[in-house]
């Protein structure tokens, strides 16, 4: 079932993370400057998204005291991101034309999904954007293995001890580095490769998905009474989120690459939270051509820093220095990209993967007759 509030705050996400990249071919114009500037917290929401979206699919059947199917989990991930990652990995190795930037990472960083662990940014900024997908996959492949053994565990304070020494420790960590790393000043862009990149360091944002989808599946009257108040959390959560903004006023600096995070991280679950309401302005927000955007956010999301290098290599002379009439021309041709990236790759995957999930429930059903026997 489908929440219009959810695939408008997955729009604006996708969005919002290609108006910070337009930086790549000029940028929108001053005037549109600070739109462009906090255009990464896009990726932000993503996080917050998916701890919401994926907590609930991992915690919804051990809180009903069901067997975890790890199989399955894993399977459904792969074939939702890995046919789409590849076909456009292979782009990037066959085609170099298709490269936004000069240098590119080795093929077996992509491949194992360790690029945001060590990268030469400066020097090898091709598909730098996976970053974020490495995350994701570090996501899914742990959070499940933590979800099970805390459920055996039947213990809360466990469980709490265990979120906040990663929030707590998530501060101190990137605290530690940024004053370790601003004291030596290496000739390398360490703020990306050591505080903004690695997954040790962005876990604010999961976390806090991950803590919607606990209230949402173990507090589910509570969650129901406060959706009533959705519109408050909405208005909260803005309020939060320019307060993160102030705190990263200056992106790289010490305020906000401490506290910044989870102040962020706070801000943008509450509008998750309010998205995810059947009441409330955002939860029945059913704004057109939402949730297409929605559908196709992974797609775009991999290809358009691609294709804005590509259309500035034909058409940039006649773009240069035309705002927001540039970056439309920008988007539509990433949108076009998107769409055949996602009708010819990743819904045939979607729908493979279905056919293997069903042919796996035939095999696994008890004969007819043996079950009435």
């Amino acid at each position: 079932m489908r929440m219009p509030g959810l695939d408008l705050l997955r729009a604006i996400a996708v969005l919002w993370t290609m108006c910070f990249h337009s930086f790549l071919v000029g940028g929108l114009g001053e005037r549109w400057e600070w739109l462009q500037r906090y255009g990464w917290m896009g990726v932000d929401l993503f996080f917050v998204l998916s701890g919401f979206l994926i907590g609930s699919q991992v915690l919804a059947p051990l809180a009903r005291g069901e067997r975890f199917s790890f199989a399955d989990f894993y399977l459904r991930r792969a074939f939702r991101i890995l046919p789409a990652y590849w076909a456009i990995v292979a782009l990037y190795l066959l085609w170099p034309g298709f490269r936004e930037a000069p240098g590119m990472e080795p093929w077996w960083k992509f491949a194992g999904f360790v690029l945001n662990l060590s990268i030469d940014y400066d020097d090898n900024a091709v598909f730098s954007h996976a970053w974020s997908l490495c995350v994701e996959e570090h996501f899914y492949l742990l959070f499940p293995l933590l979800a099970v053994g805390f459920v055996r565990l039947r213990s809360k304070a466990s469980v709490v001890a265990f979120l906040v020494t990663l929030l707590m420790g998530g501060i101190a960590l990137r605290t530690a580095i940024w004053v370790h790393f601003d004291a030596l000043q290496p000739g390398r862009n360490w703020f990306i490769e050591d505080i903004y990149y690695p997954t040790w360091n962005r876990l604010d944002g999961l976390l806090a998905g991950v803590g919607l989808a606990v209230w949402k599946i173990y507090r589910p009257q509570h969650w129901a009474t406060c959706g009533r108040c959705a519109d408050l959390f909405l208005l909260v959560g803005v309020i939060t989120m320019g307060l993160s903004f102030w705190l990263f006023r200056e992106r790289a600096g010490l305020l906000g690459n401490s506290i910044g995070w989870p102040v962020l991280s706070a801000g943008l679950a509450m509008l998750v939270f309010a998205g995810a309401q059947r009441e409330g302005w955002l939860g029945a927000c059913a704004v057109p051509g939402a949730a297409w955007l929605a559908a196709v956010s992974y797609s775009l999301y991999l290809v358009h820093k691609p294709v804005f290098g590509l259309v500035e290599m034909y058409f940039g002379a006649v773009l240069q220095g035309r705002g927001l009439f540039a970056f439309a021309s920008y988007g539509v041709a990433s949108l076009c990209a998107a769409a055949l990236l996602y009708y010819v790759v990743e819904r045939p995957g979607l729908r493979l993967r279905d056919r293997l999930r069903h042919s796996h429930a035939e095999r696994a059903r008890p004969d007819a007759s043996i079950a009435g026997a």
